[in-house]
């Protein structure tokens, strides 16, 4: 996606792409269409310290990789697009703060949820509105936390000839569906915003485009959030499977407050759609072109020096739940696995709890029991996690608002 768009792009040069497999690399190229001849390697390295490269958009999903990456770039000189929103969360406030320091951007993707939210947010407050909350749809059920890759197909309702037609994979699909990924793009967009997670993290209630308003505000409002300020995640099916009409699955939102009964009139006059007090409103976009958008951050980093969204200080962290009893011994499996899911947490709360951060949580060993729904914290695992990516997870946690 990301390369189709930016090859059509005048005054933009791919200039190349790092893949652990370059023959995937030449078949991405080969079919996005992308001219000239670009470098295609498997040592990023090398690609990063290439002469005249500008931007670096950094996809590949891996938490570890994708923070050494920004690091390496931000250190030739080079601005980041973070699209992996999994480094983001572990480490994004000090990467930003490193960007800066060497005078170059980090930024959230475009085109990707997170950056989205935060220009509602953005739009919101330059309006003069208060940001009750932000967030996104997604299609959830509490019976989705226990899903696995090899189950996640089901819920989908897709066979095998489907997805090997589609190419898919499988963990990815299961992040989406047991609610990491969800909670993933909500601490991204806390850290970017000043927004902070309610203290139960998400809690998915049903709700189409049409209800934000009523539903997306504070309890002692009528609505489901436990506070203002905070980030939600609304399904866009009810409790018992059953489709919403208008739902949200693919889109975004922001819910504000009109702050005056005179704004509240005005959105009487203008057809805005409200809670039944008209205090509280909403804006939306129904959905979100993931990398065919991502041309936006490179632009607007490489042209205007600008981030679309980045983090400015940690407030929001996402922690390992156990998805079945674990035992003494096991190895995590991370993100789209058989063993844990993501939950969003307040910054505050998992320090003070000690909880395994979900970019941690691939390749770490138990030595103590785990129960189901119980989160894994850093006195469970044989050996604590080390290397740059840790570093820069501590940098981050230094800059906790």
């Amino acid at each position: 996606m990301i390369l189709s768009q930016l090859g059509r792009l005048a005054g933009v040069v791919v200039a190349g792409v790092a893949d652990l497999d370059p023959d995937r690399a030449r078949a991405a190229l080969a079919r996005a269409g992308v001219g000239g001849e670009p470098v295609v390697t498997d040592d990023a390295d090398r690609l990063l310290a290439s002469d005249g490269l500008e931007v670096v958009v950094e996809a590949t999903g891996a938490p570890a990789a994708g923070v050494a990456h920004a690091v390496a770039a931000i250190d030739h000189g080079v601005h980041v697009v973070m699209v992996s929103v999994e480094a983001d969360v572990l480490a994004g406030p000090a990467l930003a703060a490193r960007a800066r320091a060497a005078g170059v951007v980090y930024s959230l993707a475009y085109g990707d949820q997170p950056a989205l939210i935060c220009e509602l947010v953005d739009w919101a407050r330059v309006s003069g509105f208060d940001v009750v909350c932000a967030g996104k749809g997604t299609k959830y059920l509490p019976g989705y936390r226990g899903a696995t890759p090899d189950t996640v197909w089901g819920h989908y309702g897709m066979d095998t000839a489907q997805v090997a037609a589609g190419g898919y994979n499988a963990r990815m699909f299961t992040s989406f569906l047991d609610g990491t990924k969800s909670a993933i793009e909500m601490a991204a967009v806390c850290n970017a915003t000043g927004l902070v997670p309610q203290d139960d993290g998400l809690r998915f209630p049903p709700c189409g485009a049409a209800r934000l308003a009523e539903i997306a505000i504070p309890q002692t409002a009528g609505g489901a959030l436990g506070r203002s300020g905070t980030v939600e995640v609304v399904s866009s099916v009810e409790r018992d499977g059953s489709p919403i009409a208008d739902d949200l699955r693919w889109g975004v939102y922001v819910t504000f407050a009109a702050g005056s009964e005179f704004v509240s009139r005005c959105f009487a006059d203008y057809g805005v759609r409200t809670d039944s007090s008209g205090q509280f409103a909403s804006l939306y976009r129904p959905s979100h072109l993931i990398g065919l958008e991502t041309p936006v951050s490179v632009l607007a980093a490489g042209l205007l020096g600008e981030p679309t969204g980045a983090p400015c200080a940690f407030r929001a962290d996402v922690v390992a739940v156990a998805k079945r009893d674990l035992t003494v011994g096991e190895t995590l499996d991370g993100e789209g696995g058989f063993t844990v899911h993501g939950v969003l947490a307040p910054a505050a709360a998992s320090l003070a709890a000690d909880f395994l951060p979900m970019g941690f949580a691939q390749g770490a060993r138990l030595m103590n029991p785990v129960a189901a729904g119980h989160t894994v914290t850093m006195a469970d695992l044989a050996a604590k996690p080390a290397g740059l990516a840790w570093r820069m997870r501590e940098e981050s946690v230094a800059l906790r608002a």
